[in-house]
């Protein structure tokens, strides 16, 4: 077992999985793993949304009691990354005339930032600003301050989402009893995983085929232009599959060991008409299945295709498309991306740019753990916390295992127990003699008033 304190913890809310992993960087740019856990999701978060509280709040728990077993310490905090399928980004400009030929100041800058941050719609929320350039007089400049002009234009790329989506998270991550250190958007940690910085500054999309979603990113020039979140995912597939009578667990075995893309049935005569799972004997014509992969997988590289036309980039992307997800290891699916969209240069991003080191997980390069990697790249502070039993921890009593000490405490608390019943049971029976001396003495007075009536009366008639 692990025993460290300078990690980094992150957790993912995915539509497939919630997964967590802690790691530390090192000096050479690598980063070691120390710990990893996930749970199954499926069946309470829907496209990256969570509709089940209580589900998530269990896995939340499960997950950080999984780390902190191999970690064999606790942990503090963690950096989560959100997503959902109402991510997408919105472009928006501030302008502002200026007098006089003025110097742009860091002040005036932040104060156009803040104009365009305060700019929200009613259900929807700025999770992150991405800066595009200012329009200075006639020309675009990336570092604006200390120029003199009588104009300038701030271009942003603001990143949004429901209200709903960072609220769901923060309420299960609060009920799991788990700090949050920072939520990333998932797009933007992904890319810094698996883009290169030649691929960021010369152009490129990143697609990431996940579980549920596709999300479409482009960057040029270091910098993000275009987000969106396709709502199709791998689960689409096999949820079609199931069409051809199987469970959902023997159609996911099927598409990741049989499945293609582009199945053509004269180069796949060599291999099995049917298949079936391990596990069943469920037989499947084998262009069956394919034909069933390859109308949904069609479906999602045109709509891929459609979003980096959206972007306005086609033609300005030089390093072309990089895939990244679980989706993206579905035979062929690459080459069907770069026929829907016409573009000759793809590339599958399994692992991120860097070394990753672990010597017990060697399931690391499959795509679907980026986004975890992105996490914690992007992690400023570590993440552990000292016990509370700790010896070095200033607030542990000096007494805590003496059990005297205990046993004397416990008497001290029963007789407190015992006096406060005491005393309650005392005001109860002081305020019901009090009840009873007043009930008496109305009683009394009711009599008196009737006795003297009474005397009146036969004073009265006796005259």
């Amino acid at each position: 077992m692990v025993s460290t304190t300078d990690f980094i913890a992150a957790i993912e809310i995915g539509s497939s999985k919630i997964a967590g992993i802690a790691g530390r960087k090192n000096s050479d740019g690598s980063i070691q793993i120390l710990a990893r856990a996930k749970e199954d999701s499926s069946s309470f978060i829907r496209k990256g949304m969570i509709f089940k509280l209580n589900k998530t709040v269990q896995s939340l728990t499960s997950i950080i009691n999984k780390l902190e077993s191999s970690l064999n310490c606790s942990v503090g905090k963690v950096y989560v990354g959100i997503s959902g399928q109402s991510l997408h980004t919105v472009k928006h400009t501030v302008t502002r005339e200026l007098e006089d030929e003025t110097v742009i100041s860091p002040e005036l800058i932040d104060a156009i930032c803040d104009e365009n941050r305060s700019v929200v719609s009613e259900d929807m929320e700025i999770l992150d600003v991405v800066p595009q350039e200012y329009k200075v007089g006639n020309i675009l400049q990336a570092e604006p301050v200390g120029i003199p002009a009588n104009y300038i234009e701030g271009r942003f790329m603001n990143i949004v989402a429901r209200t709903t989506i960072r609220k769901n998270l923060e309420r299960c991550f609060s009920q799991a009893k788990i700090e949050i250190a920072d939520m990333f958007p998932s797009p933007l940690v992904t890319a810094k995983a698996v883009l290169t910085e030649n691929e960021m500054r010369t152009g490129c999309a990143l697609v990431d085929l996940g579980a549920e979603t596709t999300t479409v990113s482009v960057y040029k020039n270091n910098i993000l232009r275009f987000l969106s979140v396709i709502p199709l995912g791998g689960n689409n597939i096999t949820r079609d599959i199931t069409s051809l009578r199987m469970e959902e667990q023997e159609a996911e075995k099927l598409k990741i060991k049989y499945g293609n893309a582009i199945f053509d049935h004269e180069t796949e005569a060599e291999k099995p008409e049917t298949v079936q799972s391990e596990d069943s004997q469920t037989t499947v014509e084998l262009y069956m299945l394919n034909d069933v992969i390859e109308a949904r997988a069609e479906e999602i590289a045109a709509n891929v295709s459609n979003q980096i036309k959206l972007s306005g980039y086609t033609d300005k992307l030089l390093s072309g498309i990089v895939i990244t997800g679980g989706g993206s290891n579905l035979r062929n699916m690459d080459e069907l991306i770069r026929r829907k969209s016409e573009t000759e240069k793809i590339r599958i991003a399994s692992a991120p740019h860097y070394d990753v080191k672990s010597q017990e997980y060697t399931d690391l390069k499959d795509g679907t753990q980026n986004t975890l990697f992105g996490l914690l790249v992007s992690g400023t502070e570590y993440c552990y916390q000292p016990k509370a039993e700790e010896p070095n921890d200033p607030s542990k009593g000096l007494f805590d295992d003496d059990m005297e000490l205990h046993r004397l405490e416990e008497i001290a608390r029963e007789e407190k127990k015992k006096k406060e019943e005491k005393e309650k049971r005392k005001k109860e029976e002081e305020k019901k003699r009090k009840r009873e001396e007043k009930k008496n003495h109305s009683e009394w007075f009711k009599s008196a008033i009737n006795k003297l009536s009474n005397e009146i009366f036969s004073d009265e008639e006796m005259k």
